[in-house]
């Protein structure tokens, strides 16, 4: 399917420079963009490219002008990477179709309960007490086991596992191969020096509008409830403990580690990689740079932290400065 400039500008409430009927198809990027595509600027250091790409149509900030002739048609926006995450949303929206039904190859228990208008892949396994959803999409191979609650338009797809008793809201996104419940690392030493199992008896939480990354790990609670407040976003390849709770709108970068019992505020952002100590807290809006090692509780909203163990990133950035110049003295 193909839309014009005209109809995307007014989608983002945008002004056209340039050729309002011009179409296009899918979106790239500005550096290798073809006919028929639209790409954006974002980011000045890709200016260059803004007057050599194929794009058909560019989108830039209201607030930028050229430097010598474009080639496309502008869309100017108040901010470029919001625009191009609506443009993306708007296509996606356009490919994707809602799939209906229960495959004949799905094992759900008569037990259990299904909403109106979800689809069933083959292979699927619900078992009895669980209730998914109006409107959920559930695909192939995907494990629900006893009394799991998924609401309303939330997507699982493929080789997903929900252990038992475990809470997904509506509207949202677990990727392939995440495991949501697994025992929580659990174990009591013993005089001999073997380690006793301890039960974990709690169970996990995940509210509206989160999306979960492909093979991520969120383990259940010892007693209670792992909670995922609603908006938060986690990458792929990321383990969360035990008794952890991470606030409201919070996004994590891939292969962050979350020990047990740790509580992290709203509006957070890490960085892959990051470590997380046990039974800490991290205040909202803290920001964490990439493979930084935290070991004890932020108490101080919206600092921003580097290196292991973190430290202010200011502070950090001096402290490097002169360590990368050691070699020289």
């Amino acid at each position: 399917m193909e839309i014009n400039a005209q109809y995307i500008a007014e989608f983002l409430d945008g002004e056209i420079v340039g050729d309002p009927q011009v179409k296009v198809k899918a979106v790239a990027r500005i550096e290798s963009a073809k006919p028929g595509t639209i790409a954006f600027l974002g980011n000045m250091k890709y200016e260059s490219y803004l007057y050599s790409t194929k794009a058909s149509i560019v989108i830039v900030n209201r607030s930028f002008t050229p430097a010598s002739e474009v080639g496309g048609t502008l869309v100017k926006v108040d901010d470029a990477y919001q625009a191009i995450a609506s443009v993306l949303d708007l296509f996606a929206s356009m490919k994707s179709s809602v799939r209906k039904g229960r495959s004949l190859f799905s094992h759900i228990s008569w037990r259990s309960k299904v909403g109106k208008g979800c689809y069933i892949g083959k292979g699927v396994v619900v078992e009895k007490g669980a209730k998914i959803g109006n409107k959920c999409q559930v695909y192939p191979q995907v494990f629900i086991g006893e009394d799991v609650e998924i609401g309303e338009n939330t997507i699982i797809y493929p080789g997903v596992r929900i252990y038992n008793s475990c809470k997904i809201g509506s509207n949202c996104i677990i990727h392939s191969n995440a495991v949501i419940g697994a025992d929580g690392f659990g174990f009591a030493p013993m005089p001999d020096g073997t380690y006793k199992k301890i039960a974990q008896t709690g169970n996990v939480v995940i509210e509206d509008n989160c999306e979960i990354g492909a093979n991520t790990a969120i383990d259940r609670a010892s007693i209670g409830s792992t909670i995922i407040r609603k908006g938060v976003k986690l990458d792929n390849l990321i383990q969360v403990a035990h008794n952890c709770e991470i606030g409201e709108n919070t996004v994590i970068a891939a292969q962050t580690g979350v020990s047990g019992s740790v509580k992290i505020g709203s509006n957070c952002m890490f960085g892959g990689q990051v470590g997380i100590a046990g039974h800490i807290s991290i205040a909202p809006k803290t920001s964490i740079g990439a493979q930084a090692g935290i070991i004890s509780s932020i108490k101080e909203e919206g600092k921003s932290l580097l290196g292991s163990p973190a430290i202010d990133a200011k502070d950090y950035l001096k402290a490097y400065s002169i360590f990368r110049k050691l070699h020289k003295r």
